[in-house]
Order: C-alpha cells, then sequence, then structure tokens
C-alpha cells in the first residue's frame, strides 16, 4: 500500500482513464471527467470478483436514481482493469447509468495511494473505497481494509451526500 494516500480536502492529481465507447476506446484525464462536477466514485479490486459483482456494483445501479435526485452528477466506477473488461461487466450486470473508467495500470490507484498487491490473485489492485468528488476536490472518503466490503457502499455514500446536502 502507498503511503500517500489522498484525504478529504484534497483535489484529485492528473490521470488518465480509458473508457470504450460506440466510437471505440477513449482516454479521459481526470479533468474531463471531474471538473465542473457532482461526481460518486467508488473503486472496486476487479470486475467480476465475487464482492464485487454481487455487493459492490449492484448497490450503486439500484441506487443511481437516489444518488442523482441527491445532487450527484455522475457515478464512475474505477478499477484496475482494462476498459474492454469493465465494459463487459458493465453490460453484464447491466449497470445502467453507473460509468465505467478503466485504471489498467493503476496509476490512478497508485498517485492516490489506494493500491494494494493482492500477489498471484491479481497483483497490484485498487482498495475498495467510496467518495464523493466535487469540482475534482475529494468532499468525502470510505476506505475499506483489503478484503472487506463495510463502509464503501452505495447505501453508506448516499446516506453520507444526504446528511451533508450537496
Amino acid at each position: 500500500m502507498s503511503d500517500n494516500r489522498i484525504e478529504v480536502g484534497q483535489a484529485l492529481p492528473a490521470a488518465n482513464f480509458q473508457r470504450l465507447t460506440d466510437n471505440g476506446l477513449v482516454t479521459l484525464t481526470t479533468a474531463q471527467l471531474f471538473a465542473g462536477e457532482t461526481v460518486a466514485l467508488f473503486a472496486l479490486p476487479g470486475a467480476f470478483t465475487p464482492t464485487c459483482s454481487a455487493a459492490h456494483l449492484p448497490g450503486f445501479i439500484a441506487l443511481t436514481e437516489q444518488f442523482f435526485q441527491a445532487g450527484v452528477d455522475r457515478i464512475y466506477c474505477t478499477a484496475v482493469n482494462d476498459a474492454y473488461v469493465l465494459d463487459a461487466w458493465g453490460k453484464q450486470q447491466q449497470a445502467g447509468d453507473v460509468q465505467f473508467i478503466a485504471d489498467g495500470a493503476g496509476k490512478f490507484a497508485s498517485a492516490i495511494g489506494m493500491t494494494t498487491d493482492s500477489g498471484d490473485f491479481g497483483g497490484i489492485r485498487s482498495l475498495r473505497y467510496s467518495m464523493l468528488v466535487v469540482d475534482g476536490v475529494v468532499q468525502l472518503l470510505n476506505l475499506d481494509a483489503p478484503k472487506t466490503f463495510e463502509v464503501s457502499s452505495a447505501e453508506v455514500l448516499l446516506e453520507q451526500i444526504r446528511q451533508r446536502g450537496i
């Protein structure tokens, strides 16, 4: 794990993400994705993995409209997977308005201090977290310990957003 973990009040670092669109693979920067937007961002260790598929992503899918009603403009899911894998997973999970931004080499996860080494399971992966990002600045942050799913759920983040009022 990294020592440079991002904290509430800090701006997201410059990074590139990839997304598969109808026009092919596109690269988007942190600025393009987060500037001027209120974003619920959540990260998970990997697409198609048990907890990610059974609980983490489905929670955000189920509560999408409530996030939008609470003032969130976009919901992004990121993982240290390539854009093709995330796109296939999103289709399989019927993700609707949850958008996938691939951090294929883990550069974003590393830049914000949210990496873990899963060894032979998949190597460097993202820790499981959720955050509210307003105009590129972290406003709320929920980080789960490795191999747990306790505080980064859609339900927890949505309740925090409602309490905070954005």
